[in-house]
C-alpha cells in the first residue's frame, strides 16, 4: 500500500472510530443527563447556590447561539483527529466528564433561580428547544464549561496560527454565555473548569495517563505521606461542604482538595507522572492549572526554608548544588539538572534544562540517580551546572553524592556528604537515598 493509500485508510479508520464513539456518547449523554434532571425534579426541595449580585448579570438572548454551538463542536472534534488513538483519548475525556458530572448532579442537585424573559425569533426558537430537555437543575459543575475546556484544548493546537485568536474569542463567548443565557450561576463555572481540567489531565495528549502504571507503593514513608495529603484533601472538602451554604465562594476549596488528592495518589503509587512534567522542565497545561494550589504551597515552602540561605553552592569542578532557581539565577548556568516533579522551569530561562521528576521527601531509585549523575559529568564540560530540587536538601543532594562517588571524586557516600557540608550546604539524606547513591555506582 502506497503512502496515499495508507493515508486514506488511516482517515477512514479515524472517521469510523469517531462515528462509533458518537453513536455511544450522544445517547449516553441525553439518557444520563435527562435521568439526573428527572431525579432532581422528584425532590421536595432542591437548593441553589448563587451570589446576591448575580441578579445584575444581563440576559443577552443572542448568546444562545454560541451557547448552542458547543453541540456542533462536541461532535466535530471527534472527527478532527489524525489517529484512532486521538479519537479514543477525546472520547474518554468526554466520558469522564459526563460520569463525574452526573454523579454530582444526582448526589448534590442544584437549581437555577433565574426566570428567563420571553424571547422571539431565532433565539426564542433555540431557547424553546433547549427548554425541552434542559431543566433548571444540575448546576455545579457546569457540564457545558467542562466540555468547553476539553474542546478548547483539543482544537487550539490543531488550528492554523491565524485562526487561534478567533477560536479563543469564540470559546470565551461560549463560556460567558452560560451566564448571559441565565443557564448557570457564577460558581458553576470554576467547578466546571476544574472538572474539564481533570479530564484533560487524566488523558493527556503527549503522554500516557498519569494513572496508567499505578502500582501500590511498597515504601512505608511514601504511603504515610500519601495519607497526609489525603487528609489535607479531606479537610478542604469538608470545609467546602461546611461553608458553601454560608457563601458560594467556598466551592473554590474544591480546587486545593482535588490537587492534594492527586498528589496523594502520586505517593500511593502513581509516582511523579502525576505532574506531567517533560524532560525540558515544562509541565502540561492541565497539570499546571489543576495542581496550582499544591505548587503554590511548594513555592511558599521553598521561600520559608531557604530565604536566609545562598541559592546554591559550588561542590566541585563547576558543579553547584542548590534550591530551585528563579529565572535570573538559572541563567547563570549552562545546564540545570532539575530533580523536582512539582515545580516548572522559569519562563524565559536560557539555560539548558534536564528534568528528572521525583516526588518530594522520597528516595530516588538507583537508575534515576545514575542517569542524572551521568548527565552532570557530560554537562560540566559545557559550562557551570546547577543540580537542584525544591530546597536543595535531599533529591538533588542524592544526585550530587552519586556523581561524586561514580566519578571517583569521593570514595563513598559518607565522604561525599562531608564534601557537600564543607561547601556550605547542610543536606538531609534519608537512608534510602544513600542506598540509591551506593547502588548507582554498581
Amino acid at each position: 500500500m502506497g503512502q496515499a493509500g495508507s493515508t486514506l485508510f488511516q482517515t477512514a479508520t479515524v472517521l469510523k472510530r469517531a462515528a462509533l464513539w458518537l453513536a455511544v456518547l450522544a445517547p449516553f449523554f441525553y439518557l444520563t443527563y435527562g435521568g439526573a434532571n428527572w431525579l432532581a425534579s422528584q425532590r421536595a426541595h432542591v437548593p441553589n447556590i448563587a451570589f446576591a449580585w448575580e441578579s445584575a448579570i444581563p440576559f443577552l438572548a443572542w448568546t444562545i447561539i454560541p451557547y448552542w454551538s458547543i453541540n456542533l463542536f462536541y461532535a466535530l472534534c471527534l472527527f478532527i483527529n489524525t489517529t484512532p488513538r486521538d479519537v479514543d483519548r477525546l472520547a474518554r475525556r468526554y466520558l469522564t466528564i459526563q460520569m463525574i458530572a452526573i454523579v454530582c448532579f444526582i448526589a448534590f442537585p442544584l437549581e437555577a433561580i433565574f426566570v428567563r424573559p420571553a424571547t422571539s425569533g431565532l433565539p426564542g426558537f433555540m431557547f424553546a428547544v433547549l427548554g425541552g430537555f434542559d431543566k433548571p437543575f444540575n448546576q455545579a459543575p457546569s457540564l457545558h464549561v467542562a466540555l468547553l475546556v476539553v474542546i478548547w484544548d483539543h482544537l487550539r493546537g490543531r488550528l492554523p496560527r491565524r485562526a487561534r485568536l478567533l477560536w479563543h474569542v469564540w470559546c470565551f463567548l461560549i463560556g460567558a454565555s452560560v451566564l448571559t443565557t441565565w443557564q448557570h450561576h457564577v460558581m458553576d463555572i470554576p467547578t466546571g473548569m476544574l472538572l474539564g481540567l481533570f479530564a484533560v489531565w487524566l488523558f493527556p495528549c503527549d503522554a500516557a495517563s498519569p494513572l496508567a502504571n499505578f502500582t501500590v507503593s511498597g515504601d512505608p514513608k511514601s504511603r504515610r505521606l500519601g495519607i497526609c495529603y489525603l487528609g489535607g484533601a479531606a479537610a478542604f472538602l469538608g470545609l467546602a461542604a461546611l461553608c458553601t451554604p454560608l457563601s458560594p465562594a467556598a466551592l473554590l476549596l474544591l480546587w486545593p482538595a482535588v490537587a492534594l488528592a492527586i498528589v496523594a495518589v502520586g505517593y500511593f503509587g502513581a509516582g511523579p507522572q502525576i505532574f506531567l512534567k517533560r524532560a525540558d522542565g515544562r509541565a502540561a497545561l492541565a497539570s499546571r492549572w489543576l495542581l496550582a494550589p499544591y505548587r503554590l504551597g511548594a513555592i511558599i515552602n521553598v521561600w520559608l526554608w531557604t530565604r536566609k540561605m545562598p541559592a546554591s553552592v559550588v561542590i566541585a569542578d563547576g558543579v553547584h548544588l542548590g534550591r530551585f532557581p528563579r529565572r535570573r539565577e538559572a541563567d547563570r548556568f549552562a545546564t540545570v539538572i532539575d530533580m523536582t516533579g512539582e515545580l516548572q522551569r522559569p519562563s524565559g530561562t536560557l539555560a539548558r534544562w534536564c528534568s528528572f521528576p521525583a516526588l518530594d521527601l522520597t528516595g530516588l531509585d538507583k537508575i534515576q540517580a545514575r542517569a542524572a549523575a551521568d548527565v552532570i559529568e557530560a554537562a560540566r564540560h559545557q559550562g557551570p551546572v546547577l543540580v537542584c530540587c525544591a530546597l536543595g536538601f535531599q533529591r538533588s543532594a542524592c544526585v550530587i553524592v552519586s556523581w561524586l562517588v561514580i566519578s571517583r571524586r569521593c570514595e563513598n557516600p559518607a565522604e561525599a556528604l562531608q564534601l557537600i557540608e564543607r561547601a556550605g550546604r547542610r543536606v538531609y539524606l534519608p537512608v534510602e537515598s544513600i542506598h540509591a547513591a551506593k547502588e548507582g555506582v554498581q
